[in-house]
C-alpha cells in the first residue's frame, strides 16, 4: 500500500469514529432544558408556553421548583419535577445555602444544556449554584419584584446585594439576562450587566385560541382587576377610586380574582381583603381558575400596579377584547398603549384612576375602539406562538455559542 493510500485509508477510518452513525442519533437522548421557579402555580400559570415551546423543540424539560399543589400538572405535561424548597418571603440565609446546595446537586443529576431561572429570587441563588457548573444560563427577570420597589429596611438590604450578583452571572458567557420590557433592560445596564449580554422577549405568550374576543356581557359596566392581593399591585387604590365614582355613578361593578400572598412582604391581610367583598358593588372572587369566563362577566381590566415585567392579567383581557386602565410604570404600559389599547394613570393616584374608569364606563364606543386595539396588539406581538420560537431561538444562539 502506498503512502498516499495508506494516509486516505486512515482519513476514512477517522472520519467514521468522528461521524455518528444513524441508529447513535436515534438513541441519542435529547437535550435537557431546566427550569428554576421558587413555587409550582408559577410555572403553570406564567412560564407553562415557554416550555411547551421547548419540548415541541425536542428538548426534554425538567423543572426545579417548591411543590405544592400544581405538581401533577407539572408532571402531567411529561415533565420531570424536582423539589426544590425555597424561602420566600424573608431573609433566611442559611436555607438559601441549602436551596444552593440542593439546586447544584440536581443540576449534577440532571446535566442540563442550558438552565432558565425564572424572576429575582432563583436568579441570584442561581448564579451561586452555576459557578463551576456546565451549560448555559438564562436569567428571566420579570417585573424586579419587591426588593426592587420597596422601602424597607429589607428591602434596602437585598438591593445591595442583589444587583452585584446579577451582574456577576449575566456578565459570564453563554449567559444572558431575559427581561420583559426595555425599562427592565435599562436596570440591568444600570447595574453593570453588559448588553450585549441582556435579551428582550415580551411576556411569556398567550393562549390566543382559549383567549378569544367576546362581546361585552350586559347589565353594569363592571370593572376586574386580576391578581395576587399585593401593595404593589395597587389594590388599595383600586378600592379607593372605586369609591370615588360609585359617589356619582352607583350601578357599577367591582370584581376582585386573586389571593393573599403571605410569603410576599406586601400581602394584603386576608380580613382587609374579606372586608372589601362586602362593600357596596364589590365582589372578591379568590382564586379564579377559568379566567376567559372571568372576562365574559367585565368590561374593562384594572391594574394600578406600581412595578411589572408584562402583566398576564392586562395580556389575558386584551386578548378577549378588553380595554384596560393601568399605571404608566414599567411593564404596565408594554400593553396598555395611552388612548390606544387603554388608559395610563399616575401611581397611588386613587382621583386619576376614579376619572379614567368613569370615562370607559361612560362609552360604550371608547371600550369597544380600544378592546378591539388591544386584541389586535396582542395577535401582533404576545401571542404563545410568537413568544415560544423567540425563546426557543434563544434557547440555540446560547447553547450554540
Amino acid at each position: 500500500m502506498t503512502a498516499v493510500a495508506g494516509a486516505r485509508k486512515t482519513e476514512r477510518d477517522m472520519d467514521q469514529v468522528r461521524r455518528p452513525s444513524r441508529m447513535d442519533v436515534l438513541t441519542r437522548p435529547p437535550p435537557r432544558v431546566l427550569y428554576v421557579v421558587t413555587e409550582d402555580w408559577y410555572f403553570i400559570s406564567h412560564r407553562l408556553p415557554m416550555a411547551r415551546a421547548a419540548r415541541a423543540a425536542g428538548y426534554d424539560v425538567h423543572v426545579a421548583t417548591n411543590v405544592g399543589e400544581d405538581g401533577d400538572a407539572i408532571r402531567s405535561e411529561g415533565f420531570t419535577l424536582h423539589a426544590l424548597r425555597f424561602a420566600r418571603g424573608k431573609l433566611a440565609p442559611l436555607r438559601s445555602l441549602r436551596t444552593v446546595a440542593a439546586l447544584r446537586k440536581i443540576r449534577r443529576a440532571v446535566a442540563p444544556v442550558l438552565v432558565h431561572h425564572v424572576a429575582v429570587q432563583a436568579s441570584a441563588l442561581g448564579v451561586v449554584a452555576a459557578t463551576g457548573q456546565s451549560g448555559a444560563n438564562v436569567y428571566a427577570l420579570t417585573g424586579l419584584g419587591h426588593a426592587f420597589i420597596a422601602a424597607s429596611g429589607r428591602a434596602r438590604l437585598l438591593r445591595g446585594v442583589v444587583p452585584r450578583l446579577l451582574r456577576r452571572g449575566i456578565n459570564r458567557p453563554h449567559a444572558v439576562g431575559l427581561v420583559q420590557n426595555p425599562d427592565d433592560q435599562d436596570l440591568l445596564m444600570e447595574i453593570g450587566v453588559n448588553p450585549a449580554h441582556i435579551v428582550i422577549i415580551p411576556g411569556s405568550g398567550i393562549d390566543c385560541d382559549r383567549f378569544r374576543p367576546i362581546p361585552e356581557p350586559d347589565g353594569p359596566v363592571t370593572f376586574a382587576f386580576v391578581g395576587r392581593m399585593l401593595d404593589d399591585k395597587g389594590v388599595r387604590t383600586l378600592l379607593a377610586a372605586f369609591k370615588i365614582m360609585r359617589a356619582t355613578n352607583r350601578d357599577c361593578r367591582l370584581l376582585l380574582a386573586g389571593s393573599p400572598d403571605p410569603a410576599n412582604p406586601g400581602s394584603i391581610p386576608q380580613l382587609d381583603v374579606a372586608s372589601w367583598g362586602r362593600e357596596p358593588g364589590v365582589n372578591w372572587l379568590g382564586e379564579v381558575d377559568d379566567i376567559a369566563g372571568l372576562w365574559q362577566r367585565a368590561h374593562v381590566a384594572v391594574l394600578p400596579s406600581r412595578r411589572e415585567g408584562l402583566p398576564k392579567s392586562l395580556l389575558e383581557a386584551a386578548a378577549c377584547g378588553r380595554p384596560l386602565i393601568a399605571t404608566d410604570v414599567p411593564g404596565c404600559r408594554e400593553i396598555t398603549l395611552h388612548e390606544k389599547t387603554g388608559l395610563l394613570v399616575p401611581v397611588d393616584d386613587p382621583a386619576a384612576l376614579a376619572a379614567a374608569m368613569e370615562r370607559l364606563a361612560r362609552s360604550s364606543q371608547q371600550r369597544i375602539r380600544l378592546g378591539v386595539a388591544a386584541r389586535r396588539l396582542v395577535d401582533e406581538r404576545f401571542s404563545a406562538d410568537l413568544i415560544g420560537k423567540a425563546t426557543v431561538d434563544l434557547y440555540r444562539r446560547l447553547i450554540d455559542s
